[in-house]
């Protein structure tokens, strides 16, 4: 993916060189076009990752439980999708790679080029922030 979005970046940088005013440094420039590109990369994944956007109320499975139980499971999804976009775009991304599409953290270690210590650290983060998030929407 990394061999994907580097081909992308000097593939825009290509096309735009002719756009290129010279106001800043080169470097400055393609770095510029470097961000973009991996912030939207980001945005596609965390879109792709989140099909916790489906209507639960428009088709209620006959599953036996009772309806209370469907709808306080539905109302525990929304409020964890709620907490989810609350959170800083890296956090949630590293929840949604570790818990929603279960990938063990030396997998995601490797795909964004961090050490898997520095991956933990960085869930360790996004799991206090959901639960302090999470515990304040309580309490209002």
């Amino acid at each position: 993916m990394v061999d994907d979005l580097v081909q992308e970046v000097f593939l825009a940088a290509w096309e735009s060189l002719p756009k290129y005013q010279g106001n800043a440094s080169l470097r400055s420039w393609l770095l510029g076009i470097a961000r973009h590109k991996v912030e939207d990369y980001y945005r596609g994944v965390l879109r792709a990752a989140l099909p916790l956007d489906e209507d639960f109320d428009s088709v209620i499975p006959d599953t036996g439980e009772p309806v209370e139980i469907l709808l306080d499971r539905d109302r525990a999804n929304q409020r964890v999708h709620s907490v989810l976009h609350s959170l800083p775009e890296p956090y949630t991304l590293a929840l949604l790679w570790r818990y929603w599409e279960k990938r063990p953290a030396r997998e995601i270690a490797s795909r964004t080029g961090k050490s898997e210590k520095a991956v933990e650290r960085l869930l360790a983060r996004a799991r206090a922030q959901f639960r302090k998030r999470w515990n304040d929407d309580q309490t209002k």
